[in-house]
């Protein structure tokens, strides 16, 4: 039991969020009401938080910074589509901004080499921009945050008062309808309305999983989004909802 029991915690911290049906195929020698039990004893001991036809992880319900390694390896292949579809969005001879996280370091990635001025509060983005020839980039300067390999504070709050940006590139923790696009640092939130404000567009990096996990703040509406590029699996409901807000969805 307690292995099961591990086993189940370690696959939603890995996912992010599982439905009981992924649970059922992923433990299909244990019965539903077993599982059932499981689920009410995990959540009542805070391992994870139960919702309406599964659970989440602890991290992605109540906003805390997960750790960048374990956020990375969560739909990782839709995080790569994202990049792939969102690498040409941006124009040369422009300023660009590159938000942190596991979707921003994929898009870092495959961003292709030329004449930009390339902005980022993302370690892990750096790094990978660094291969550039072309390419002038700059690392937001502030305080670091070792689980999400991320730059914030009063420091990048400042260093952004003088810059204007072309295009932003921003991730999102998650999304639900009336609260907005949300993520799970205070400071990180900060800074990325002062992104938004300070961009002639903004395009919201945000995988399908997203969608009716909210964090603890919201940094962004979706009158402050002009473009959302996904992995094409979003549901039509929310698909209907940002195109009737204005919003491009790729």
């Amino acid at each position: 039991m307690k292995q099961r029991r591990q086993g189940m915690v370690e696959m939603i911290n890995r996912e992010g969020s599982v439905s009981f049906a992924a649970l059922k195929e992923a433990f299909p020698g244990v019965s539903e009401m077993t599982l059932r039990r499981d689920l009410e004893y995990l959540d009542q001991t805070r391992q994870i938080i139960r919702i309406h036809g599964g659970a989440k992880s602890v991290e992605v319900a109540i906003g805390t910074d997960d750790l960048f390694n374990r956020r990375s390896k969560r739909n990782a292949e839709a995080k790569k589509l994202i990049a792939r579809k969102a690498r040409d969005l941006a124009g040369e001879n422009t300023s660009i901004y590159i938000d942190s996280g596991s979707t921003a370091t994929e898009f870092s990635k495959v961003f292709p080499d030329g004449r930009y001025l390339i902005f980022t509060s993302g370690i892990s983005c750096a790094m990978e921009l660094a291969r550039l020839a072309d390419a002038h980039v700059y690392v937001v300067g502030g305080r670091l945050n070792p689980y999400s390999l991320s730059v914030n504070g009063s420091r990048s709050l400042a260093y952004m008062e003088n810059i204007n940006f072309q295009t932003a590139f921003m991730g999102v923790t998650g999304y639900i309808s009336g609260r907005g696009f949300t993520c799970g640092s205070e400071e990180e939130c900060e800074l990325k309305r002062a992104v938004i404000r300070k961009s002639d567009k903004v395009v919201l990096l945000m995988d399908s999983q997203k969608v009716d996990i909210t964090s603890t703040f919201t940094y962004a509406d979706l009158e402050d989004i002009d473009i959302i590029v996904s992995d094409g699996m979003l549901n039509e409901k929310t698909v209907r909802e940002f195109e009737k807000a204005g919003v491009t969805v790729l």
